[in-house]
């Protein structure tokens, strides 16, 4: 009975939430006008329409139920009651390797096909091991901090003595479990909440002191407190279209003791020349909107609800910008092009249009496989502006 109880509850969810917002939005204020889920409840359902997403498209013509349960039994290694009602013969299995599981889902279900959970494969960078990409989705990605590494010891030991597994990656990454709470343990400031992945696109970014770069869309700001992180004596520009993201920002750079910066609201798909005309940048950094196909371990709903039309829209929107920044950049100096996608028309076809299109020559290019490291899935270009003759 508590089975057919669960069920119901994750049943009307589903049926409520039509894609259109995040499901980690979308959930604490479903769960808000349903005050008679207890907190039981609440994890049980949270826990069953994250892992149904992460079926994606895989095994379509089976019931709900029976594609919830399969789902469920890949994702943890812990027993569901539906796993038990639906699964009996697998339940013993339920702590094997991912591998395994796998496995014998394909055994017992000759249908299931791994390249069906992630839409639009056809359209990946060409660098991607499918199989290990498809694969990870049924893993929630870790969740990763940066600190600085005279202080990633003593963080790593406050972490611990609260019975909390600390992996560290780097001299200043350090991998912990996904929903971790840091806020009641670590000083503000101590550390920023970073993938991995985004952490890496640092190494492309080679700072000088007394440098002036420009964060062109900086969001949160979490590329312009890496850039401060390798050299502190620069000065920024940061801008994004939308005033209430440079509002969290602000934030994050007190917290950051980041004093010194300019800010500007700006649409970067317009002539922005009356605002920048007397702007010359040592560095440009373009973490470009795009569809986010590298980060959907963490947001696996996406796997349903994306639309393939999306990625050319992105595309157009990379190209676009690309074309209106590029001009305040000195000679000699780098644009990094940053992506959180995994779809070569928003990387390397964007990079390919820039090297076609503008004055720029490429240095270096890489797809960050964070399926490699329980991360996300990132792309990142230096180009460097050609002297001009």
């Amino acid at each position: 009975m508590r089975a057919d109880h669960q069920l119901r509850a994750f049943e009307q969810i589903l049926n409520s939430y039509d894609g259109s917002l995040p499901l980690h939005r979308f959930l604490p204020a479903y769960f808000k006008q349903h005050k008679q889920m207890g907190s039981s409840d609440r994890r049980w359902a949270t826990r069953h329409i994250y892992s149904f997403f992460r079926l994606g498209k895989a095994l379509p013509t089976l019931h709900h139920e029976v594609r919830l349960s399969i789902a469920d039994f890949l994702c943890h290694d812990t027993l569901s009651l539906l796993v038990e009602k639906n699964l009996p013969d697998l339940k013993e299995n339920i702590t094997l390797p991912l591998e395994e599981k796998l496995a014998l889902i394909k055994v017992k279900y000759p249908d299931f096909n791994p390249e069906d959970v992630y839409p639009f494969h056809a359209a990946l960078s060409g660098d991607i091991d499918k199989e290990a990409f498809f694969t990870s989705f049924f893993k929630q990605p870790d969740l990763f901090i940066r600190v600085k590494a005279e202080d990633a010891a003593a963080i790593s030991s406050k972490l611990e003595a609260e019975n909390i597994v600390v992996k560290a990656i780097t001299d200043t990454a350090l991998a912990l479990p996904n929903g971790t709470k840091l806020e009641n343990i670590l000083n503000e400031g101590s550390y920023q909440v970073q993938d991995l992945s985004s952490q890496h696109t640092g190494l492309y970014f080679k700072p000088n002191k007394w440098d002036k770069w420009w964060d062109c869309c900086a969001a949160s700001g979490g590329k312009t407190l890496l850039l401060h992180s390798l050299e502190p004596v620069i000065e920024l520009l940061v801008s994004d279209l939308r005033e209430s993201v440079l509002l969290n920002l602000d934030e994050r750079f007190r917290l950051a003791g980041i004093k010194k910066y300019h800010k500007k609201e700006l649409d970067l798909l317009q002539n922005n020349d009356q605002v920048l005309h007397h702007y010359q940048f040592d560095g440009i950094i373009l973490d470009a909107p795009c569809t986010g196909s590298g980060t959907w371990g963490r947001t696996p709903e996406m796997l349903t609800f994306f639309e393939e039309r999306k990625i050319n829209q992105f595309a157009t929107i990379q190209k676009g910008i690309v074309q209106n920044v590029v001009k305040y950049l000195k000679p000699g100096k780098p644009l990094i092009y940053i992506t959180c996608s995994a779809f070569a028309q928003e990387n390397e076809a964007v990079v390919q249009h820039m090297l076609d299109t503008l004055p720029l020559e490429l240095e270096k290019m890489e797809l960050i496989k964070g399926y490699e490291n329980n991360a996300d899935t990132m792309f990142v270009a230096r180009l460097i502006k050609k002297s001009q003759d």
